[in-house]
């Protein structure tokens, strides 16, 4: 079994090279009686295209603004390239979407690793590299290299890509087990790990950077083999019109560098908040802003606001402590000033309610007081932005982002025109002078940062308590099937 599993993956390796050159020398067979163009034929006769897909990070999800993801990007930009609309499934594990291709479905986008020798499918080219990596629950001795995972219980996801390396690795170390699941995502496998029920798990690296600030008790370990590639599905014997205009699609986008601008935008994030900054807050969040929560959530009533921006912006002030000051006299949870404390009628800063709810007004305030032309979240990041640097030194930026050609409407052209604040050929043409402008360009960053962390940690709370609702005995559960040493 390991010398046939192993000889698989091989294959599995070598397959886009020989399907590459097929398809590009239209050397492979068609189904009997299929004409080439016939599915892409179909697909623009009835104006839509039919994906299959999973609700993850790094596939599909919804977001704050509506849906967003890395392939959900990726299949929108391919729709408006077919001049069709997208019918959007992504009700699937990786074994179901690919089913569902085969039987009726146009395209699978599911972080689905590229495999030729699967039967009913067709892949297109690669799109990303996908570098299996180990990780482990932090506290435990380090796990850099095979030998370190002997007596461990290790997990991964079934049909992924990573369980074909674990099995090309098993063929080299016979003593090497794990146990698969299909019915879990990334994310519930990290948390798994960080709560102890796993010790370690095998995921892509480029999921781990994603996930890794909700998860500071998992620890990085090693990459396991070489790279695979994530590529689309498409059902075999409907023609290979559909499948050849995908890839002149997704070469088209790497040749521009909008390939490498998405990877990017989705996957190499990590630069707004430092991890060990992030593992902090995480671990405030769940000793600290329970006895605060209440008390954002009725500001947040009171002011129309997302209850978790005000914790965000309560956090990046003073860590949530209601005692805090500051060396110029800022005092309190939300670190209001005296006299802005006085307009807002606190009488006592240090008083996590009245701070709390007068830092709320405070925001709410300011968001209002800007000219109306700034609209949706630009006039959100720039109220934020002005709490932290003042509303004079804000208007003094906008001007600076006019002058250099930029629109002061947007946070974008803002945020390059604050630290200009600091140089005196720039802050000597303003009205309101000096100002250290590159604080809040870091504060809104930071806010926005904590934010998602609490937006993910909250949307995640009752999928990981139904989740740990099974875990008593989830390791001889159905939850896992366990591949078994073969030695």
């Amino acid at each position: 079994m390991p010398a046939a599993l192993f000889d698989h993956f091989r294959r599995f390796r070598r397959g886009y090279a020989a399907l590459a050159i097929a398809l590009t020398l239209g050397l492979l067979p068609e189904h009997p009686g299929t004409p080439d163009g016939r599915h892409l034929d179909e697909i623009l006769a009835r104006d839509f295209l039919s994906v299959h897909t999973r609700n993850t990070p790094t596939t599909y999800y919804e977001g704050r603004q509506g849906p967003t993801g890395f392939e959900y990007e990726l299949m929108r930009r391919f729709v408006d390239h077919l001049g069709v609309s997208l019918t959007l499934d992504a009700s699937h594990n990786i074994p179901e979407v690919l089913e569902t291709v085969r039987r009726d479905g146009d395209l699978g986008a599911a972080a689905l690793p590229l495999d030729p020798t699967l039967d009913g499918v067709i892949f297109s080219r690669p799109i990303l590299d996908l570098q299996p990596l180990l990780v482990y629950r932090r506290g435990l001795p380090p796990v850099k290299r095979l030998d370190d995972l002997d007596g461990l219980a290790i997990a991964t996801l079934g049909g992924s890509g990573t369980d074909l390396v674990l099995r090309e690795l098993q063929a080299e170390h016979p003593g090497l087990s794990w146990r698969e699941s299909i019915d879990l995502e990334v994310a519930e496998l990290l948390g798994l790990v960080e709560n102890g029920t796993l010790d370690a798990a095998v995921v892509f690296d480029h999921q781990f950077r994603l996930n890794r600030l909700f998860f500071p008790g998992v620890e990085r370990g090693f990459e396991l083999g070489e790279p695979l590639s994530m590529a689309w599905t498409f059902p075999a014997g409907r023609g290979l019109g559909l499948v050849e205009e995908a890839n002149r699609f997704l070469e088209t986008l790497r040749m521009e560098g909008e390939l490498d601008q998405l990877v990017a935008r989705y996957f190499g994030h990590d630069d707004y908040l430092e991890y060990v900054g992030a593992r902090t807050f995480i671990t405030h969040v769940n000793e600290r802003l329970p006895g605060y929560a209440e008390l954002f959530r009725d500001a947040a009533r009171d002011t129309r606001f997302d209850w978790k921006l005000l914790a965000a912006l309560g956090y990046q002030e003073s860590h949530w402590d209601p005692e805090a000051t500051s060396p110029t006299g800022v005092r309190g949870l939300m670190m209001l000033t005296l006299p802005t404390a006085g307009e807002l009628d606190v009488d006592d800063r240090l008083d996590p309610e009245q701070s709390i709810a007068g830092g709320a007004r405070y925001l709410r305030s300011l968001k209002d007081r800007l000219p109306e032309s700034i609209t949706g979240d630009d006039r959100l990041f720039m109220a934020m932005a002005a709490y932290n640097v003042g509303l004079g030194h804000l208007y003094d930026a906008r001007d600076i982002a006019e002058l250099r050609g930029g629109d002061p409407d947007r946070w974008a052209d803002v945020r390059e025109a604050l630290p200009l604040l600091q140089e005196r050929e720039w802050h000597s043409k303003t009205r309101h002078g000096y100002a250290r402008g590159g604080e809040p360009v870091i504060y809104v960053r930071n806010i926005r940062r904590y934010h998602e962390i609490l937006a993910y940690m909250d949307r995640s709370q009752q999928q990981f308590h139904r989740l740990n609702a099974r875990l008593p005995d989830a390791q001889e559960s159905s939850l896992f099937e366990l591949v078994p040493p073969v030695m």
